[in-house]
């Protein structure tokens, strides 16, 4: 072949396919895929369920996701830091035996308290059950992205996702088309669908043979993962509250009017860090494995997200103000106030992603939770102070400030700190 035919430009169809197989693209669009379920679900709860048993049924989700983080303690990141480029049998391996004792104490607990519990203060030892397998299937789920991310397969990783989505939406338009309305049946359907394609994969990767080439697994490597993951524990547990408390705050300082307005904008900008964080989230093995051969180079990363805020920003700003009323109606008007800050937020929350992942990257993990926390603290100080005063703009304004504060601390200590082997 000749030297030009070799530097021919790819086809557009060619880079297309290039691009649609990146892990960060596939894991963005496993995202977009899980999103949009829930909105049908949502749909679907909401037409067939009272407004009280769509409540239980959405704190029951809720109660599953926070017990997940509990029995994850913070490995879903350090783990994909640690473990890249190994084969997918040992990646599950060592996977299951960092949630060995967590979820062995978790299980041990519920059964505990099912039995001992004081009837007023247990929902039940079907509904402790439930939620007890969920939270081990999320918690598996959970796992599964990092274990794919680690050893090349996010391929696998999207397939289950739409899997569960198909196995989800069929079993809830059956709910629904069959009138259910007890909520702990459109429970249930989550479990299922959770379930089935997750524990049918891992089975799968176990019987993979060890790849020519792959990353041994060492002695010591699950110690590591789980002291950086203890590390990491008060980010993903600071993270969650910051991304979520003004949820509870708007309610409870002005009205849950006004958090319906809030979240109209805010669930729409909250996708312009989405691919951020999927490609930070994708490279975090790369990065370690850049330090460790001296090669990292922080600020073209951090600069390549900066450009990325500052072209996104703007368009999303303006769409999203012109669209409001279009499309969620003249009540929504009020909300065009809160667009340009929540845009602004979440394009400073995309670029802390990046800089976070450096700073896990470079072993400093504890750092990575000093950063959530700080960011949480600014904001909900900030809810507190203006939400009585100036309602969603508030909200909005605390919002800004406490992922400004986070990405602030994250870029001082990723350009400052000392590299740590």
């Amino acid at each position: 072949m000749s030297r030009v035919q070799e530097a021919a430009p790819r086809s557009p169809v060619a880079f297309v396919g290039g691009m649609l197989r990146e892990p960060y693209v596939q894991l963005l669009a496993s995202q977009v895929l899980t999103g949009g379920v829930a909105l049908a679900a949502n749909i679907l709860m909401v037409r067939s369920l009272t407004p009280t048993h769509r409540g239980e049924v959405a704190l029951l989700l809720q109660v599953v996701y926070l017990t997940t983080q509990v029995l994850l303690l913070g490995t879903e990141r350090s783990f994909v830091a640690s473990y890249h480029n190994v084969s997918a049998a040992p990646a599950v391996r060592a996977y299951a035996r960092l949630l060995l004792v967590p979820c062995a104490l978790f299980l041990t607990a519920a059964v505990v308290y099912a039995i001992a519990a004081p009837h007023r203060l247990s929902p039940g030892p079907l509904i402790i059950a439930m939620l007890a397998w969920y939270a081990l299937i999320e918690a598996a789920s959970l796992a599964t992205r990092s274990i794919a991310i680690a050893v090349g397969r996010v391929r696998d990783f999207l397939i289950c996702r739409v899997i569960e989505a198909v196995l989800l939406l069929v079993t809830l338009v059956a709910l629904y088309a069959t009138g259910a309305s007890h909520p702990e049946m459109w429970f249930l359907a989550y479990l299922f669908a959770g379930a089935a394609p997750t524990v049918v994969y891992l089975v799968i990767w176990l019987r993979l043979p060890v790849l020519p080439g792959s990353a041994p697994v060492r002695p010591d490597q699950n110690r590591l993962v789980r002291r950086e993951g203890l590390a990491l524990f008060p980010a993903a547990i600071s993270n969650m509250a910051m991304l979520r408390v003004d949820r509870l705050v708007i309610p409870a300082l002005a009205s849950t009017a006004a958090l319906g307005l809030y979240t109209s904008v805010a669930t729409m900008t909250e996708l312009l860090a989405w691919p951020v964080r999927a490609y930070a989230d994708s490279r975090l093995g790369r990065w370690r494995a850049s330090h460790n051969d001296g090669g990292l180079r922080a600020k073209p990363l951090v600069v390549a997200a900066a450009v990325y805020t500052l072209v996104v920003v703007p368009i999303v700003a303006g769409g999203l103000y012109l669209l409001i009323e279009p499309v969620f109606g003249h009540q929504y008007a009020p909300a065009k106030a809160i667009v340009l800050p929540l845009v602004v937020a979440a394009g400073l929350y995309a670029i802390s992603r990046v800089a976070l992942g450096l700073l896990i990257a470079k072993g400093h993990s504890g750092l990575v939770s000093v950063a959530e926390i700080t960011g949480f603290a600014v904001s909900f100080a900030a809810y507190v102070l203006l939400i009585p005063k100036i309602g969603i703009l508030g909200a909005a304004y605390g919002s800004l400030l406490g992922y400004g504060a986070c990405l602030a601390f994250a870029l001082i200590t990723t350009m400052v700190a000392k590299d740590r082997p």
